[in-house]
């Protein structure tokens, strides 16, 4: 399992992801979840995975092959709009699934992933779409302006209390990080490094990135000041009737 997420904000985009792809007792995996594809002044689009970490790998690859084939009928740069791009994303990932649905049957396994495509294209709005393994769909709205995949109940709180579109890109990328943290701390199966990835309106150039484990000093400062600033605000909650006669 793993957790991504992409914001969208009235500034520009953030996307972050952890780098865990197997865990238990005695082993534990790393790999980045996070692709950038950037043609400066042209197009932008990042891409976040979580699932078969076997089709994510081939979709990505099918990516990098299609963009050196002048043959190919569509790619990341023929495409004239994000969400043909996120339709021919969903396409390759179904084809992969197909290729291996009876092997990873008799294992008991499941070969679906989800993707998070994120980006502009110059002239466009930026934009992020949430890919899902049958290959269809969804963008974000104006009252939920993040999307997720992979394990994101525990990093779903701080989002719908928090971002909100005239949230700054800073402050959307410090609510991905605690929403990351949070996610880690509960689950075994979500896991540093983080990468985090801020992208700018019209910039139309490669994102701010950032890779950051659990001994850089943003991180560590983070998740300290977050755990401090929990306890005071739960100390601070209401009394109780029968707590205020004891005061």
């Amino acid at each position: 399992m793993t957790y991504c997420l992409a914001i969208k904000v009235n500034k520009g985009l953030v996307f972050a992801s952890d780098s865990r792809t197997n865990a238990g007792v005695d082993y534990i995996a790393t790999y980045s979840k996070m692709t950038r594809f950037v043609w400066p002044g042209e197009r932008v689009c990042v891409l976040l995975t979580s699932g078969s970490l076997a089709t994510s790998q081939a979709v990505v690859n099918a990516i990098y092959r299609d963009l050196e084939n002048a043959d190919a009928e569509i790619n990341l740069l023929k495409s004239k709009h994000l969400h043909e791009v996120a339709c021919y994303i969903g396409k390759l990932s179904q084809k992969e699934q197909l290729m291996h649905a009876k092997a990873m049957e008799k294992s008991g396994s499941s070969a679906e992933s989800s993707f998070i495509l994120g980006g502009q294209i110059k002239g466009q709005e930026p934009e992020i779409f949430m890919i899902y393994p049958q290959g269809n769909y969804i963008s974000a709205s104006h009252d939920t302006p993040y999307l997720q995949i992979g394990e994101n109940k525990y990093g779903k709180p701080i989002l719908d209390r928090i971002v909100q579109g005239n949230t700054t890109l800073e402050d959307a990328a410090r609510c991905a990080l605690v929403s990351l943290d949070s996610t880690i701390r509960s689950n075994i199966s979500v896991g540093p490094p983080v990468e985090l990835a801020i992208y700018q309106n019209n910039q139309i150039d490669e994102p701010f990135h950032q890779t950051l484990t659990l001994n850089s000093p943003m991180y560590k400062s983070l998740q300290k000041q977050w755990t401090q600033g929990l306890k005071r605000a739960f100390n601070r909650l209401p009394r109780f009737e029968w707590e205020k006669k004891d005061q």
